[in-house]
């Protein structure tokens, strides 16, 4: 069982874009205001999935986000904000543990 606080609040975002250019646009903006400590891209998604009554398909990068908890409310707005979708992906996974001084540079890189 992972020790109380193992996560030390750090949170795994997920989301897609379209391209790397709006991937690589929304990732400097949340490093940059420090919604995100770290944000990686990678390319070479292909999602399948049903929008509108109908089943898409679409090549798209995922962007992998760390960042704080309390930092979830302006990290979504700010996704929101730049992201082209109408409805862009913001999935949250909470953390049950990691490297005790990664987590700390996450932490310290969000506030």
């Amino acid at each position: 069982m992972p020790a109380r606080g193992a996560g030390q609040g750090i949170v795994l975002v997920l989301a897609t874009c379209p391209d790397r250019e709006v991937g690589e646009r929304i990732a400097r903006v949340l490093v940059e205001e420090r919604l995100a400590a770290c944000v990686n891209l990678i390319p070479g998604l292909t999602s399948i999935y049903r929008w509108q009554g109908k089943v898409c398909r679409a090549a798209e990068v995922l962007l992998v986000i760390k960042t704080h908890r309390r930092r979830l409310p302006g990290l979504t707005r700010r996704v929101k904000a730049l992201h082209p979708y109408s409805v862009p992906e913001v999935i949250v996974l909470p953390l049950t543990g990691g490297l005790a001084p990664y987590l700390a540079w996450v932490r310290d890189s969000t506030t």
